[in-house]
Parts: structure tokens; sequence; C-alpha cells
């Protein structure tokens, strides 16, 4: 038997498969790690890179899925880089293409490098905000999500995960919405009580991020950030089929 739909030849790597630059956020976000109680204000100046996480984790898939960088080509101009990021983000971010369709990135090793000498571009061709708010995903998370259904949705993901696929989520709260977010998930580590996943955040570029599901409370939570305190998360894939 062959390999998944969405299994992908190589790893994904943090330095190497996401972009450099990050997610902007509109407020600014203090927790009284006392009470736990969140304030916040505007960010001054105000932000322009805002309301696209979907964008760039899907993006980041995308370039996972369908783009080979070879650094031993010379560099090229960048209306040619604006094609070549477009034919890219037009292919399916579900499933990978195969090795000889892939949309050849010269000059650069991988989308880090890549997105760090030419971020203006892709900001302006990846997408918009509208984008993050049309994942079809937004439409599930009214409905109550039951224990038994994040128990699945974490063996589905640390199955898909060890086969080396690269699944995307969706993190949320709901009614109160203190969370809406998007991650890419790349790695894990198990035991007895938890599932650690190893995600990339990107509101937070720099660095790696966990995502664990507590066995016993049948949930996710998602450890505390600089814009988010900490807690219980509701946890969707997305991009993946027909109704996601």
């Amino acid at each position: 038997m062959g390999p998944p739909p969405d299994h992908c030849a190589r790893s994904f790597h943090f330095e190497r498969d996401t972009f450099t630059f990050a997610n902007e956020l509109v407020w600014q976000y203090r927790f009284d790690p006392a009470t736990g109680a969140m304030t916040v204000s505007p960010c001054d100046p105000p932000p322009v890179y805002t309301h696209r996480c979907f964008v760039i984790v899907r993006s980041a898939r995308q370039f996972f899925y369908h783009a080979r960088f070879d650094p031993g080509r010379p560099a090229v101009n960048a209306e040619t880089y604006c094609r070549l990021i477009r034919q890219v983000v037009s292919r399916n971010p579900r499933r990978p293409g195969a090795e000889s369709e892939r949309i050849v990135i010269p000059g650069y090793d991988g989308l880090r490098a890549f997105s760090q000498a030419h971020e203006p571009l892709l900001k302006a061709e990846c997408g918009g905000p509208w984008q993050s708010y049309f994942v079809r995903s937004h439409w599930r998370m009214v409905f109550m999500i039951p224990a038994w259904h994040q128990e699945r949705m974490a063996g589905q993901l640390a199955q898909r995960v060890r086969e080396g696929a690269v699944p995307t989520v969706h993190l949320f709260r709901f009614p109160r919405i203190t969370i809406n977010h998007g991650t890419v998930l790349f790695g894990l580590s198990e035991s007895e009580g938890e599932i650690q996943f190893e995600a990339y955040d990107p509101n937070l570029p720099a660095h790696p991020v966990k995502l664990i599901y507590d066995r016993a409370g049948r949930m996710f939570n998602f450890p505390p950030t600089c814009y988010w305190a900490g807690g219980r998360v509701s946890v969707v894939e997305i991009f993946r089929g027909g109704l996601y």
C-alpha cells in the first residue's frame, strides 16, 4: 500500500519551511499572572500585515507541497519570483504534487531564506485577510465540540504526523472567542498522559510552539504566548477534506 495522499517525501523542518515574518497582532495583550485576567490595548503604530494566520499556514503548506527550492541556480528578478509565488499559492493545499510537477524556486534553500529576502513579494501574493475569514472550518465552531471528537482528532493528527503529513489546524474557543487561530503541526512526542505536538505558529515565527493533548481529560491545551493566556482550546483540522 502506498503513502497517504497528503504524505510528502521529505520532512518539514521549522528552520527551512516556515516564513520569517509574522502575522502581526492588532492588540497588545497583558495578562495578570495572579488572576489570569487579560487586558488589551491597540498596537502603536498600527500593524499592517494582520488577520492572515490562516493565509500563512495555508501558504506554508503549499510551498512545502508544491515548491522545490534550488540554491544552486542563480537568483532571478522580482517579476519572475512574483510569477512563481502565484503559481505555488494557486495549487491545492490539501495534497502534495508529484516531484516532477513542483515549481522550482531558484537561488534559495527554503521558504525561510526566501521569505527573508522577499518579504514584501510574499506578503502581497499569498493572500489577503478575507481568505482567513472564509476558512471553511469557521462554520464548525458554532457547534459543540465534544470530548470524543477531540480524542478522535488527536489520534488522527498523531497518525498523520507519524506518516509524514503536515496537518494544519484551527484552534478556537466559542462562544467567547478568546482565540481563533491557525497553526501547522510537524512533529510530536508521546507519553502515557499526553501527546505534545510541535507546531509552527504564524504569530511567533522565531521558534516552534507546542499544542498538547491531555489523554485523561480528552482535551487540547495551548500553552501561554504573548497573545494567549494559555488553556483549553478546541481543535479542528483544516485544508484537508471537502468540508474544511
